[in-house]
Parts: C-alpha cells; structure tokens; sequence
C-alpha cells in the first residue's frame, strides 16, 4: 500500500468524526469545538472576549465568534493566561471578515486579543523577533512555534499548537 493513501486511511480510523484539513500528504486531524466549549474554557481561566457588534454569529463580521475554533487554539488561548497572568480579552475568533488562508481565523487557527501593556511586554520580552509579515506586522515566535503578529490595535496570533498545555 501507497504512503498516500495508508496516512489518509489512518486518520479517518483513528480520528472519526474529527475534521481532516489539507491533502493526503500533509492530513493531520484537528479537533474542532463549539463556541459554547471554548467560552466554558475561557471562562475556567478567567479569559474575557468581546465583539464590536455584541454577538458570536460567526457569518457576522461584527461579531466575535468560536464555533469551530480548533481546540488546541482554545488551550492556548489559556496556556498564554496562565503563563502571563495578564488581562487577555479576545477580540477576534473564527468569524467572518478576516483574511482567508489554511492557517486562518475561520479555520480556527487564530484569535485576536486586544492589547495592553502586560501581554505586549509578555510577547516581546518572552518570545523571539523572527521579522515583519508580508503586511508589516512585526512577529513574535514562541518555543512551541506559535506566531505573534502586532497589528498595533491588537495582536494576531496563530496557534499551530497548545503553548505547551
């Protein structure tokens, strides 16, 4: 049997009812979670959020949603509270509105946190400057590969991972 075909076989039997994004060559499974369980996860941490709009509708651009959202975004969401111990209020999630790409918002592989003194100075004393992104935006790794954008009213970030949860 093919490599091909054996690692998409693999991860529909092993990860059933779990999403499979990307080809046969590069599958990997990604646990997706309600906005209900991420609110539940935010909450346990104390991890605020808000919208523009007042709302979670995740077709709304005003609205701040996490249906969706990947779970190991959620967990990092709250490996990055407790590691800071910082305010971190959530401004961005899997709604409509944001830039499309497979490492995406609507893909749940990012959240938006509004900025403040605590959580910038935590990024950039914390993580490594690896240069500006193709829109300028200076970026952050951290050392679990994580990337932190600042797009200056807020930062983006994307989770290829937990943080270390």
């Amino acid at each position: 049997m093919k490599l091909r075909p054996l690692l998409t076989a693999l991860a529909l039997v092993v990860a059933p009812g779990v999403a499979v994004l990307g080809t046969a060559t590069d599958a990997f499974a990604v646990t997706k979670i309600s906005h209900a369980t991420a609110t539940g996860m935010f909450r346990d941490v104390g991890v605020t959020w808000s919208s523009s709009g007042g709302c979670s509708d995740r077709n709304n651009a005003t609205c701040t949603s996490f249906d969706q959202l990947n779970l190991p975004t959620a967990q990092g969401a709250q490996t990055l509270k407790r590691a800071t111990g910082c305010a971190l209020n959530i401004t961005g999630g899997t709604e409509t509105g944001h830039a499309s790409g497979t490492y995406s918002h609507w893909n749940g592989y990012k959240l938006d946190y509004g900025k403040n003194t605590c959580v910038t100075s935590y990024i950039k004393n914390t993580f490594t400057y690896i240069g500006l992104r193709g829109d300028g935006a200076p970026q952050y790794q951290s050392g679990s590969g994580n990337i932190y954008a600042d797009e200056g009213s807020h930062w983006d970030v994307l989770y290829y991972n937990c943080g270390g949860c």
